[in-house]
Parts: C-alpha cells; structure tokens; sequence
C-alpha cells in the first residue's frame, strides 16, 4: 500500500456491479493504480496544481506530464527515473475547448483526472504495454476481448509486442497511419511541440458491444460510442527537427495517461461517466440545491461537473476576472448559474455545493479541503455579482433596441453573453416579447471567432531547446563574483557556432560561473566575460538546462570562441542590490503571514536591483495600519543584524525543520534552506550575509492585480534612501506652493480643501438659478403634438444633475410632457430626457427616447420609464437628434 497524502482516498464505498470480476468505485481506482505501478518501482508523485508553475506556455494544467515536461526536455532532472500519479487537470480552452458539449454527452469534461506512469529514460515499450494490459486484465479484471489496441504504422515493436508477446489477436491491433496530412500527421504519433521530443503512440480501446453505434479504431465510423479510447502509451523516442525530419533521442521516455473517469464507468458497468458513484453524489447535491427532480437533466450534469473545476481553480488561486485563467473561471461559474437558472433557481445556489464536493474529494486532494471556505467565499461572491448583470444585461438590450429595429444584431447578443454573462437564451425571450428576432446566426459567427482566437490564443508554443549536451555547469556565485572558465560553448540565434565576432549577439556557456540564472524570481544577473582584448557583455543569464547557465549578450569587441579562457566578473553593485531585495522579500513573506494571516500564500515574485515585487492570496486591501506593522516586523528583523544561514539538506529534514514550502513548486531530494531573521524557506537565491546588510525596507506600493490576489512593492537600502529622499523633495515642494512650514501642510491642506468645497457649493448653486432661468424660458418653445407637449432644445453650461432638475421643473410645469435636454462640451453630448407618469402609462419611456436620441450622435444610454440619461461624441450631429424627439413621440400617441 502507499503512503501518500495528496492521494489519500476518500471514505465513499462502491456501487453495485457485474458478478464477473470486482467492484471499483473512483477511490479504489486511485489506490490500485498507485499501489499497482509503485510496486513496480515507480516513485508515486502528488498531483500538481491546476496552475503550472513556472511554465508560460500553458493556460491550465491539461495532462499529466506538464509537471514532468522540464524532465523530457532536459531542463531538469528528478531523483527518480519512474513515476505514477493521479492528476487533476483542467481542459477549458484552446484546442480543448469543448465547454459547450459539457454535461450534454457522456465523457466531455471541463475538469477531469489522469491516471499516468512515466519512465525517464529507463523502461520502454515492453513494460510500459505489459504492465498495461495486466493491470487491465488481472487487476482491473476487464474481459480481454473486448480491448483493442493502436499503434502507429511503421510501429513494428509496438505492434509484436502486442501480437506476439502479450497475445492480442492481430485484428484487434489496428495501424494508424499519417491520417492529418503529411508524415508523422497520424492520431498515433504525439508532439510536445512543432520541434522537440516526440514519438508513437499505443491507445488501448475498449469495446462496449455491439448494442452501441459506432465502429473501431481506424474504420470510417470510428468516431462513435462502441469503442472507448481509455488508455494512451507515448513513446518519446525522437527529436523533431525543423526541417521535419526526426532524431532518436538519447534516452526515450513513456509518457502514459489513462482517464479516471472513462475507466471508472467501465469497471462500473455504466456507459457515461455521469453515472459513476463520484458524480451521482454531485449531480444528487446539485438537484437538492436547485429543486430539480430529473436526475438526468443535463443542466445537473453541467453543474456537476463544473463545480468540480471551479473549486479546485479556487483552491490553486485562481479568481474569477475579465481576463487569462480568470475569465476561463468566470466562463464556468456562469455557465453552471446558467443552468441553475434554467432549473428554476433564481437566487445563488452553486457555491452550496462545496461541501458536497469537498464529502467526496477532499481526502483525495488535502488542499481542496483546506481551502473549502475561501472556496466557498470566492464562488458566493460570483454568484451574487452574476445576479447583479443580469440587470446590467436588460439595461444593454433595452438601449440596444430603443431604435425600434425588429433584429438585434448577432454581435451585440454575443456581447451580452460573454462580456456581461447575459445567456443567449434570456435574450431570446426578452426580445420575443418585444416582437424582436435575434440574429443568431451572427452570434454563432461571433462565438466561432471567440473560439478561434482562444484557440491561437491556447496554441502550445515553445522555443526550441538549445543544442547542449555537454556536462553540467559548476556554479561558484554564491561565494564569488569573479571566475576563471573556460568557455564550452556559443550559440548564435540558436545554433551552436565556433566564435562570436564583435557586434554579434549571442550565448556563452562556461564550465564554472559566478553568474546567477534566473530562477525563484530573482533576476538572472549581469557582467562581463573578459579573454585578452575580447569582451563579451552580459545583459541576462537564463538556464538552459537545470544546472547549465546560459549567459546572453553581445561581443563588445574582438572575437570570443569556444575552448577560450575568460575572466568571468558580475556587476557586484547590482548584485548587491538584488540580494537585498531579495533578503527582505523572504523577511516581509514572513511579515504578511503574521499581521493577515496564514491564508496567506505566495503566487509570484519578482526581484531584480531596483525593488521586490510580491504577489499573495489576500481577499481585501492592506490598511495603513497593516502596511506599518509589516514595515516594523521587517526593520526590527533588518535591526538585530543575525547572520543568514544556507544549507543542503534532504527535503524531508527540511519540511521536519519547518522550512517554509511553496504549494505547487517542484523539489528534489535534496534542497538549500535558507534561514534569514526569523524566516525559514527553501530558497535557491542569493542573499545577504546579514540581515543589517539590507539597511532598511520600505514598502512603496500596494494593490490588487485580480480578485484575491495582491501586490505589494518594496524598496530597500540605497533604493530605499533614494525613495524616501524623493518623498521629502515633494513635500517641501508642496509646502513651498501652499506657503507653509512642512509640519503645517496637512492643516493648510484641509483648510484650501475646505474653501474648494464652499466655492463648488456657490458655483453650483448659481448653476441651478440659471438653469431655472434658463428652463423657464425653454418652456415656451414646447411644441404640441396631440394633446402633448414636446420640448427638445439645449442647456448649455449644465451638468448631469443640472440637466436631471431642469427636465423634472419643465414635466411639472408642462404637464402632459416629452422633454429631452442636451448640454454640449467640446464634442461630447450630455442627454436627460423625461417623460410624464401619465404618458409612461401610454407606453412612452423616457429610457428608450434617450437611447434613441444618443445613437444619433454617436453614443447609447437607458434608464428608467420616467426618467434617463445618455451620452454621446458627435455633437455635431446634435439638431438633427433633437428634431428627431417630436416624430419619436407622433409615432407613439
């Protein structure tokens, strides 16, 4: 059995199920699977967060190698050469995109788990399809007739294997061929990227029986629901070359994934994944909280299903927003409110299900449960916001159909739908009442280029690797600035090259290096690289595999080659800068979570020379008030002067030590702890060697940067005085203006705010008495029509609230009245238009006139029946508007 924590199972038992092998339930899955390959040597590895960490390429964590994907690239190296794990994955955009097919077929999922073992470079195809198949069929009991297998055509291992040494029937092991276009363009050969690791592929199918459509794998009907892919074995075992040509790799690798859902509902006897014992759990919470009483409805099933995505991206950071993975999430929660709605619930409803969910994956995953009420929190408060746009929605559509048009245009109902989350159906039936058709047809066109550019947009992009393959790289920073090495070797734009000349950019790898690569946040560092007359300038180090430094520059002058030997010198100033930053950051890290609380958690760092950027889980502004306590935590650390410790240690003394782990980063066996004040994290930075060495820490900024997420800015030492110095020369400077002594500028502040405020009061006060002038001569210029008068003119000088009290004085003074006043600035319009209570009775709405009105001078508005307010940017265009008011108002009585 194995010990793992973030795969411990959860208590709910199984189902009932065929007689002719054993009872499965989704927990029994997990545990078999990582039992099974653990004692087959692999190394069982927790499931990373839905947020790759470190990885720009990707939006959501979608498979289960991304944690493994520096291993295949050589950027990293792990203490292990075999894996398994159960991942949590997330597929909700790019090419994975499938959203709308949630909850209406039987496998489509938004957040799912993936069963994968790995072999880095040790074992290859015979093990990886053996233990495939006996776990399959010994473990898992599953009838070996009814599995399939696929191979990649010029596959002849992979296809021997399976037909002479595990024994599938030739016919039921079926050859892919370049079936996409092109060579290697085949459903069975897999790609990292357009270069880079690659290799076949062997999918493993299950036969559901011919009660079921579709064919198998290979055949013209492939595509239906008979033969279910369940397991897929990747076989990295070439380099993909630019030019489409491929390379064996070195060491080949096994990249294995197999849907816990899939195989859940096979060994479960049902045929959709919603039937498995985890989602009638959920899909039965979802109809307690809705009122729904068919426990098929789809709605149920896309609630069920994405509660589960919500909250695991909530448990690893992510808030819902109008951008990147928050406005993935925001896409999510609003869908499954949707189908709330559809199911009769009016008021937030989703955010109830947590504990449900929590009931039956919380064991699995500890920090779902751990995060169970700031889940719950983030999810409510979403919900209550959606509620609130679905007024903001009506307040669109009624401006957007104030013309009287009989279409709404396709874009402006998708415009509702994703930026307001206003559902195309309720659209529909607004619009019906009001005799108006909706363009659907240009709203799909709208909702395909969405999905096109989100699908560029989630395109898996990677530079290529740097051709290195030389050794490793010894570094000597953290005690030395300067080195004697000997340069091994230069890429220029890519390629490796003999020499760099003058004037050429380019990258120099050295056999040992004082130079700092980029990593954990800090900067990469910079310097130069001396050989006799040649000198190459450093602006950036970056690695380019785990223990080789690459440094990136230009040749200032002469030629710098391969087997040189140079002086290797870093800017000790800026150096120097940067360790203080990053000292203090360890030291404010620490601050936080005592003056806000231990919620909070790391989610990005920057520090370079000038200043320390932090960002953290935090759901409100820090106070004055906290920011000061933070900023005397951290000097009276700087203060005591205690000496900074580092050390290497197993990474199981280092969690014993309390050093303090970041959720989500990726760790070897061994690690540098780094003690600093009162703080202990594993950190693989430099620093200073005292904390008196930062000299004082001032925080300079802070915000917000998405919904429960801060930032705070910091500067210290010189950056510090520099800061603070600045502070001082504005503030005598203001003194200087209000003619104060600096200690009485708060005063003399108030004071002149004081008189600003007096003086605002008489100019409005006079703004009212001419606009009454004003109005009442406008009265007379009321015309009639019918038994209404209609009066549409300009105020000039008027603001909003100007403009709001002259059409209410002219409605009371004119009685049975259509009133519509515009005041000019520059081009801009300002519109007020009124109605009168009997008139809004006949119809009439001052909401609908406005929006009218402003779309002729280039701008939209609404409100109410009675009363409302637009605006516009063609003032130009302003006399035709208002002329406009009196055949607006003839048309309507």
């Amino acid at each position: 059995m194995v010990a793992f924590a973030s795969q411990t199972l959860e208590p709910e038992r199984n189902m009932t199920q065929a007689a002719d092998r054993p009872t499965f339930s989704v927990a029994d899955i997990r545990r078999t699977f990582l039992d099974f390959f653990a004692q087959r040597g692999h190394t069982v590895v927790p499931s990373s967060p839905l947020v790759p960490a470190n990885d720009p390429t990707l939006m959501f964590t979608n498979s289960g190698m991304v944690q493994f994907k520096d291993v295949f690239l050589g950027t990293d190296k792990r203490p292990y050469v075999r894996a398994a794990s159960v991942q949590a994955c997330l597929r909700a955009g790019g090419k994975h995109n499938d959203l709308e097919n949630v909850g209406y077929t039987a496998r489509h999922h938004t957040f799912f788990e993936m069963l994968g073992n790995w072999s880095f470079g040790d074992y290859f195809k015979r093990e990886s399809l053996k233990w495939a198949w006996e776990l399959l069929t010994e473990v898992f009991k599953l009838p070996p007739e009814r599995l399939w297998a696929t191979v990649y055509h010029e596959d002849d291992e992979a296809y021997d294997i399976w037909t002479k040494e595990i024994g599938l029937p030739s016919e039921r092991v079926v050859r892919i061929g370049d079936n996409k276009g092109g060579k290697y363009q085949s459903d069975n050969f897999w790609m990292m990227a357009d270069t880079g690791p690659c290799g076949p592929c062997s999918e493993i199918f299950y036969d559901h029986g011919p009660e079921v459509p579709g064919g198998p794998p290979g055949s013209p009907d492939a595509d239906g629901d008979r033969y279910i892919e369940i397991w897929n074995n990747v076989f990295m075992q070439f380099d993909m070359q630019p030019d489409g040509s491929v390379r064996p790799l070195p060491a080949p690798c096994v990249d294995t994934g197999m849907g816990l859902e899939r195989i859940a509902a096979i060994l479960q006897g049902v045929h959709s994944n919603y039937d498995i014992d985890l989602f009638r759990a959920l899909i039965a919470a979802a109809a307690r909280e809705t009122g729904a009483t068919d426990l098929a409805s789809p709605s149920l099933r896309v609630i069920a299903d994405h509660i589960r995505a919500t909250a695991f991206m909530v448990a690893d950071g992510v808030i819902p927003s109008n951008e990147g993975r928050g406005y993935v999430q925001r896409r999510i929660i609003r869908r499954a409110i949707r189908h709330g709605y559809k199911l009769g619930r009016k008021a937030p409803f989703f955010h109830r299900l947590v504990p449900d969910l929590v009931a039956q994956m919380g064991l699995a995953y500890p920090h779902l449960a751990a995060n169970a009420e700031r889940v719950t929190e983030v999810l409510k408060a979403e919900e209550e916001r959606f509620y609130e746009t679905l007024e903001h929605g009506m307040e669109i559509l009624d401006a957007a159909l104030a013309g009287g048009q009989t279409t709404l245009p396709g874009e402006v109902a998708f415009k509702l739908h994703d930026t307001y989350g206003f559902p195309l159906d309720l659209t529909n039936d607004v619009c019906r009442e009001r005799g108006v058709a909706v363009d659907v047809a240009g709203f799909e066109v709208a909702m395909q280029r969405q999905k096109e550019q989100a699908r560029a947009a989630g395109k898996f992009k990677m530079e290529r690797v740097l051709d290195y393959g030389g050794p490793d790289n010894r570094f000597v920073g953290y005690e030395h600035l300067q080195a004697q090495a000997k340069v091994v070797a230069l890429y220029h734009e890519g390629t490796p090259v003999a020499e760099l000349k003058a004037g050429q950019t380019g990258i120099v790898v050295l056999d040992e290096t004082p130079f700092y690569a980029e990593s954990g946040g800090q900067v990469g560092d910079r310097g130069v690289l001396q050989a006799g007359s040649a000198r190459f300038e450093v602006h950036d180090t970056q690695k380019i595999k785990a223990h080789v430094h690459g440094h990136h520059g230009v040749v200032a002058e002469g030629v710098i080659a391969v087997g040189d030997h140079v002086t290797a010198q870093v800017d000790g100033a800026r150096r120097a800068a940067t360790m203080r930053n990053h000292s203090a950051t360890h030291l404010m890290h620490k601050a936080l979570r005592e003056v806000l609380g231990e919620h909070v958690q790391q989610k990005g760092s920057l520090v370079d020379d000038e200043r320390t950027r932090f960002d953290f889980s935090h759901n409100a502004p820090l106070t004055p008030q906290q920011v000061q306590a933070i900023e005397a935590k951290v000097n009276a650390e700087i203060l005591a002067n205690t000496p900074t410790q580092a050390r290497v240690m197993p990474l199981d003394e280092a969690r014993a030590a309390g050093a303090m782990m970041l959720f989500g980063e990726k760790y070897g066996d061994t690690v540098r702890v780094l003690d600093i004040g009162s703080s202990r994290e594993l950190c693989g930075g430099t620093h200073v060697a005292r904390t008196g060495d930062i000299g004082l820490f001032k925080i300079v900024a802070e915000g917000g940067v998405a919904a429960g997420i801060r930032r705070v800015e910091a500067v210290t030492g010189t950056g510090a005085l520099a800061y603070l110095q600045r502070l001082e020369q504005q503030v005598q400077a203001a003194a200087g203006v209000l003619k104060a002594p600096a200690e009485e500028l708060v005063a003399r502040i108030e004071q002149t705010q004081q008189r600003v405020r007096e003086l605002e009061k008489d100019l409005d006060a006079l703004k009212a008495r001419l606009a009454t002038a004003q109005a009442d001569g406008l009265a007379a210029q009321a015309v009639a029509v019918g038994d209404v008068q209609v009066l549409a003119a300009r105020l000039d000088g008027a603001d909003a609230k100007t403009l709001r009290e002259a059409v209410d004085k002219l409605k009371a003074r004119l009685k049975r009245a259509v009133v519509v006043l515009a005041s000019v600035e520059g081009a801009k319009v300002q519109l007020c238009a009124g109605v009168t209570p009997d008139l809004v009775a006949q119809g009439l709405k001052a909401g609908e006139l406005v929006g009218a009105v402003a779309q002729q001078v280039g701008g939209k508005g609404g409100g109410k029946p009675d009363l409302a307010m637009a605006g516009g940017t063609d003032a130009a265009r302003l006399p035709t508007a208002l002329a406009s008011v009196r055949d607006w108002v003839a048309q309507r009585v």
